[in-house]
């Protein structure tokens, strides 16, 4: 038996939630946060263009650091998805 991926998926019109490892090294330089290594975006571009040209509505999961339950802007995905959009160029919310 062989494994299911998600090019054998018929995704046309669902939403499709997928956990991605957007742990990056980040740095701050003049008062923002800056990728250093973008690699682990990268490798996930081809798996979410596939799944937009089949026409689903992608959700990404990701988080960055541990928060203890507190608001750390240095741990924001905001760079992250700033970094996605423009490599997708699309937006990204």
């Amino acid at each position: 038996m062989s494994k299911l991926t998600v090019k054998d998926l018929n995704v046309r019109g669902k939403r499709v939630l997928m956990r991605v490892d957007y742990n990056v090294p980040m740095e701050e330089k003049d008062g923002q946060m800056v990728i250093n290594d973008d690699t682990r975006i990268k490798e996930t571009l081809p798996t979410l263009k596939l799944l937009a040209s089949q026409g689903a509505k992608t959700i990404l999961m990701a988080h960055l650091g541990r928060p203890k339950g507190q608001r750390d802007p240095s741990l924001s995905l905001r760079p992250v998805a700033a970094k996605l959009a423009d490599m997708l160029g699309k937006p990204v919310a």
